[in-house]
């Protein structure tokens, strides 16, 4: 294969001297995206993803429900409903969407102004709880479905793919890198926030999973490919003895509420069996301002599962998505997020990050594993007493979990540059500049809110202040407008810049029909290519 980049003396001496050629296509991973393992091995893969999307599932009604004014019950009907709607968006994105194995779960995107939504004044005058709760919910119902439409009209009338076509390389490394390593704050520090159960299951995860293959000499196998399983029945079994034998029982409560297994209240609270159903919680209401806010979070799950989309469909050995198929992603999607809204999650979908980055640790990007881990999301969400249960595993695990999980994604961000001209000081300073904006910006935005209970923009109107907290706090969106501006505007006409950036090695990838190699991955089932073109 030719080699990218600068570099003089050309031709069969320069591939000589290149040791590592760059590749269209991941090499290593076993299983790809249209390829599939077995049926037994593929259930226990499955449901390995739906254990690492649990986490999210959780947390993010963990934070909103009580604000709400909900309670254990509220929490744990959410929480099903989540993921309910989490195995419908996930069949609908890996059957008609990009076809890529993406986990379409909860969006940290849309908690700010789901937040601003529950703390709103206008709804103390419900002084029942439950009614409060569902008042806020009916207004986070409403925004969820005008971001929606804003969100399909960006992915289905193909303004995304027009985004897309001018999308290099270069500009993707800020992009997928810090979609990974932007939610760092769900690593570490959730993990010591019980130190104890969580520092072991990070040293188990990496042991199991890199240093074993090697020290036993023996190709992947069981152990390392389900790493995940045999690191969580481990540590939630140490935390359970832990917890029955009372070694939590005179600590704070904060910390009791992180250690101990059985705090989380799910188990209690969680119907046995109960069918999600749209507009449970009663009709939405909208509001201008919380339905502009939830579109600027509907923009940032655009950015930031575009960085998943790609990391995805590197772990899964799949030649670099057209913009066709990536904007008709982003339009399904849209679909979710409305599916979202009538159903009441709480929070609008994206592609999820962990389950991403699971591909890369298993090596095993099949579509059909994802789609199994989204009928496990169904199943459980039906059988709350069951699904409870699992969703009661420790955070502090899950937590250990991310600091490896998102350390994937970003690495397949940084996997790009060897598309780039890493001796260019254009590319240099594109990289490194975008970077540390995507990562300085937000944590001011962050730090802002955190000691002055409102953000750098503090205007008449809390929509607007909300527009501006959204998205500047995201790190993957901050560093793709900086990447993309910069590489679409400096230097642009100067003959190298092109091949600096890496365009030419994603040039054919920009039509559908231009690679065949699109069509085994990226063509829609049943024929429906006629009815939804990917040209």
């Amino acid at each position: 294969m030719a080699v990218g980049g600068g570099g003089g003396g050309g031709g069969q001496k320069a591939d000589e001297f290149q040791p590592h050629p760059v590749k269209d296509q991941l090499p290593g991973v076993d299983i790809c995206v249209s390829s599939s393992p077995s049926w037994l091995e593929g259930v226990i893969l499955g449901f390995q993803h739906y254990l690492v999307m649990l986490g999210t599932a959780v947390f993010i009604p963990t934070i909103l429900v009580p604000l709400m004014g909900g309670g254990n019950r509220e929490k744990a009907e959410v929480i099903n409903t989540l993921l309910f709607v989490a195995g419908i968006n996930t069949l609908l994105q890996t059957w008609f969407g990009t076809r890529l194995p993406v986990v379409m779960g909860g969006s940290y995107a849309f908690i700010i102004p789901a937040v601003s939504i529950a703390i709103s004044n206008r709804f103390n005058i419900n002084v029942e709880p439950h009614q409060r709760f569902k008042q806020s919910m009916r207004a986070i119902q409403g925004a969820l479905i005008i971001a929606s439409l804003f969100h399909m009209i960006i992915g289905f009338f193909g303004f995304w793919r027009i985004f897309a076509r001018f999308l290099s390389p270069l500009a993707a490394v800020p992009l997928v890198t810090l979609t990974g390593l932007g939610l760092y704050a769900l690593g570490f520090p959730q993990l010591a926030k019980c130190i104890e159960i969580g520092l072991p299951a990070l040293l188990i995860l990496v042991l199991v999973s890199q240093y074993i293959p090697h020290m036993t000499k023996s190709s992947r196998g069981l152990v390392e490919r389900f790493a995940v399983l045999f690191t969580v029945a481990i540590v939630w079994v140490y935390a359970e003895v832990l917890t029955l034998a009372g070694a939590y029982n005179k600590r704070s409560p904060k910390t009791q509420f992180s250690c101990r297994t059985d705090r989380s209240g799910l188990i209690s609270a969680a119907p046995w069996i109960r069918v999600p159903y749209p507009f449970q919680w009663g009709s939405p209401s909208f509001n201008a301002g919380d339905s502009f806010a939830m579109m600027a979070s509907s923009f940032v799950a655009i950015i930031e599962s575009t960085g998943t989309f790609i990391a995805a469909s590197r772990y899964g050995s799949a030649t670099p998505i057209p913009p066709s198929v990536l904007s008709r992603g982003i339009g399904w999607q849209g679909i979710g997020i409305l599916l979202d809204g009538a159903f009441g999650t709480g929070s609008g979908t994206t592609a999820s990050v962990e389950n991403a980055g699971l591909l890369g640790l298993t090596r095993n990007g099949s579509r059909r594993v994802v789609q199994i881990s989204a009928g496990f999301m169904i199943f459980f969400s039906l059988l709350g007493k069951f699904g409870a249960v699992l969703a009661s595993i420790p955070l502090p695990i899950v937590a250990a979990l991310y600091c490896v999980l998102f350390a994937y994604v970003a690495s397949a961000g940084l996997g790009l540059l060897q598309f780039c001209n890493l001796n260019s000081f254009r590319t240099m300073f594109i990289i490194g500049f975008s970077l540390f904006m995507g990562l300085s910006v937000p944590q001011y935005f962050n730090e802002y809110l955190f000691t002055s209970g409102h953000g750098p923009v503090h205007s008449g109107s809390t929509g607007l202040n909300n527009v501006f907290q959204v998205i500047f706090s995201s790190p993957a969106t901050v560093a793709l407008m900086v990447a993309y501006l910069l590489d679409c505007t400096h230097s642009v006409g100067h003959s190298a810049t092109r091949r600096d950036s890496g365009r030419h090695w994603w040039e054919k990838f920009r039509y559908f029909g231009r690679d065949t190699r699109s069509e085994e991955f990226y063509s829609l089932p049943y024929n429906l290519d006629r009815f939804f073109p990917s040209s």
